[in-house]
């Protein structure tokens, strides 16, 4: 039977601003021994599946260095010291200017239990529309694209929606009993 790992010690490796790397020294149960392991501390995020009255999703476009590629995604970010429902209404403005009604929680996920700490939350808007101008950071570049959400599954078989909480942000929509066409 699987049981838990004793935290010995733990310590900050190093601190990136949005992260920092934790170096842990756990006992493990089954062999009484001592292993290291590296996990990254993150703040919790989220992610918003914006949807017009016409159910076109406002998904944003921009450049992600890690797969060094143009990616097609929903609006999220970080959780700051607000609850994860603020934080989504917030970066849905921020990314898109857009904002809605009818804030829905969809579900959270771990994104990589073993080395992550944190939840990703998916938030449902409904009803959304431009207010505003975006209010980007100055290391953000984004694009604003409205999608059908019917065509939302094609992009993701076709492998045109690639990030993976993006597309559980999906699995999490069509899982609660939504239609491709409209809300």
């Amino acid at each position: 039977m699987i049981k838990e790992w004793e935290l010995i010690d733990s310590r900050i490796d190093r601190d990136y601003k949005v992260f920092k790397i934790q170096v842990h020294q756990a006992l493990s149960p089954r062999t009484n021994r001592i292993a290291e392991f590296y996990t990254i501390d993150t703040k919790d995020w989220v992610n918003i599946i914006p949807l017009t009255e016409h159910g076109e999703v406002v998904m944003i476009k921009q450049y992600r260095h890690g797969s060094r590629e143009i990616t097609l995604e929903i609006p999220g970010g970080l959780v700051d010291d607000e609850s994860p429902e603020n934080a989504a209404l917030r970066e849905l403005m921020e990314e898109t200017g857009y904002t809605g009604e009818h804030v829905m929680h969809l579900g959270s996920t771990n994104p990589n239990p073993a080395i992550f700490n944190n939840l990703c939350h998916t938030y449902l808007v409904h009803n959304v529309r431009k207010v505003g101008q975006k209010n980007l950071d100055p290391n953000e570049d984004i694009e604003v694209v409205l999608v059908p959400i019917s065509e939302i599954p094609s992009l993701i078989e076709k492998g045109m929606i690639t990030h993976a909480l993006v597309v559980i942000a999906f699995h999490f929509y069509f899982s609660k009993n939504h239609t491709y066409t409209t809300v």
